[in-house]
């Protein structure tokens, strides 16, 4: 398992409450990751690569994307509710 889906499986288990830890991805380079239907509820993605990433109905509530770098990314059905998008690059981004 990579380094990138731990951290997703950590997050998962303290969004649902058992257990894991919260992710922060704070830069990380995720550019061209599919993370269709991730659930990232409260993750900190503070200044992130995430270039023609897939982000497909993934669940983005109350996330913090400042700084982040989204260019070409399919935000397709991604719920954004809360979520602090200061500075973010939204360049092409669907």
């Amino acid at each position: 398992m990579t380094e990138l889906a731990l951290v997703l499986a950590d997050h998962a288990a303290w969004a649902a409450g058992r257990g894991g830890k919260r992710a922060n991805l704070t830069g990380a380079d995720m550019s061209g990751v599919n993370l269709t239907k991730a659930n990232l509820t409260e993750a900190d993605l503070t200044r992130a690569n995430l270039t023609r990433a897939n982000l497909t109905g993934a669940d983005l509530r109350w996330v913090d994307l400042t700084g982040a770098n989204l260019r070409g990314t399919n935000l397709t059905g991604v719920d954004l509710t809360g979520a602090d998008m200061s500075g973010v690059i939204l360049t092409g981004a669907n």
